[in-house]
């Protein structure tokens, strides 16, 4: 079995989850690849130190920039703030390093071209670096089931798809003024936060957004600070638009961090011309399907159960019914970045695909402000 060193910078709450999807993968996975925690960078020596020990890894360090020089160290996962994800995602490409991004990439369309020139000239004879995005619900087995269902034409031709991913994490005022509400350090708010996540699930579904309708609102325009100051919120709380994607389908999305309520509302209604279905994160081992030709006073959806005939479910479990959590979703993410380093595979989210969702979120910003439809400017081509 082959060790494939990982330097994780930032042990925060998705810090976190890598760790457990490391530790967790050659237990549930097997396989010819073992990631193998060797460092972890924190914002000093001491945190480092202690989290390393706490999460599994080998070593602590105060300094990002030795993950970057170290042999035993092969992939580098980038956990932290928004801002910081274009500079550390360059360092390692120009290392030679495979890298693993938490969304989003970064913090407009900007940052992440900047990110894939590096890559690109590193030149056609440089040794291939795998790059993904932290896009783990894609990887749920009901969205690799849903999806391959989609493309072998079982639910007809599309027509529609409306989506959302609203959370409560900053429904109330009392919440306090962090690095989430700053421009500088998040860029978008809820569209960079969870935004990101519905849009990448409906191009993974339906394809490319070529066009789109936004727009956004600050529900609770000024924080306290950790010391008690005032401060006034920089990006959005809320966002909703109105889409085309590629070839014409029509679509809703919306988000917020502050719909009082939800708790994880990633969810989403697909309309075909022969079928139809409705996922909700909060019972993400479910799935829901209407498919026509019923007899009459026998029509209404489905309850599918994930079971083990689905992708990946199998590792887990060899019962149906008995649904995964949100951490396994992030050992499945980690099973598909052993298989793109050991065999070639492709990953749900490159670093091409994250631009047109930075692209996408650029545009939905841009027509709030214009009031006005736009285009996007995907390559469909590529996409």
């Amino acid at each position: 079995m082959r060790d494939i060193g990982i330097g994780l910078i930032g042990s925060g709450y998705i810090g976190k989850t890598h760790a457990i999807a490391y530790n967790a993968h050659t237990a549930v996975f097997g396989g010819p690849a073992r990631p193998v925690c060797r460092a972890l960078a924190e914002i000093n020596e001491e945190k480092a130190v202690g989290e390393a020990a706490a999460l599994g890894f080998e070593r602590g360090t105060g300094d990002w920039r030795e993950l970057l020089s170290a042999d035993d160290i092969d992939v580098i996962a980038i956990a932290t703030p928004n801002a910081l994800h274009k500079d550390m995602t360059i360092a390692a490409i120009e290392a030679g390093k495979h890298v693993y991004v938490e969304k989003p990439l970064a913090l407009d369309a900007h940052e992440a071209d900047e990110i894939i020139k590096a890559y690109e000239a590193r030149g056609k004879d440089a040794q291939p670096l795998v790059h993904m995005l932290g896009y783990n619900y894609l990887c749920n087995p009901i969205i690799s089931t849903l999806k391959a269902m989609i493309d072998a034409g079982e639910l007809g031709e599309i027509i529609h798809f409306r989506g959302r991913h609203n959370e409560d994490y900053m429904a109330s005022p009392d919440v306090p003024f962090s690095w989430r509400c700053s421009k500088a350090a998040a860029g978008t708010g809820t569209l960079g936060d969870m935004g990101s996540h519905i849009i990448s699930m409906a191009m993974h579904l339906v394809g490319p957004i070529m066009s789109l309708c936004g727009d956004t609102d600050i529900i609770i325009p000024k924080r306290k600070d950790a010391g008690g100051t005032l401060r006034a919120v920089e990006n959005e709380d809320q966002a909703q638009a109105i889409v085309r994607f590629a070839g014409g389908v029509m679509g809703m999305l919306e988000t917020s961090r502050v719909a009082m309520g939800k708790k994880q509302g990633l969810a989403f209604e697909i309309v075909g011309t022969k079928a139809s279905v409705e996922f909700d994160q909060e019972r993400m081992n479910e799935l829901r399907l209407y498919e026509s030709g019923a007899a009459r006073g026998r029509a209404g959806f489905k309850t599918i159960l994930v079971d083990p005939g689905f992708p990946d479910f199998g590792a887990f479990c060899p019962a149906p019914g008995h649904g995964l959590g949100y951490n396994d979703l992030k050992i499945i993410e980690v099973n598909r970045l052993m298989k793109a380093i050991t065999e070639g595979a492709s990953v749900p989210v490159d670093l091409y695909v994250a631009r047109d969702i930075e692209k996408v979120i650029d545009a939905w910003v841009l027509s709030a402000s214009e009031r006005q439809w736009l285009d996007v400017g995907l390559d469909v081509g590529r996409a």
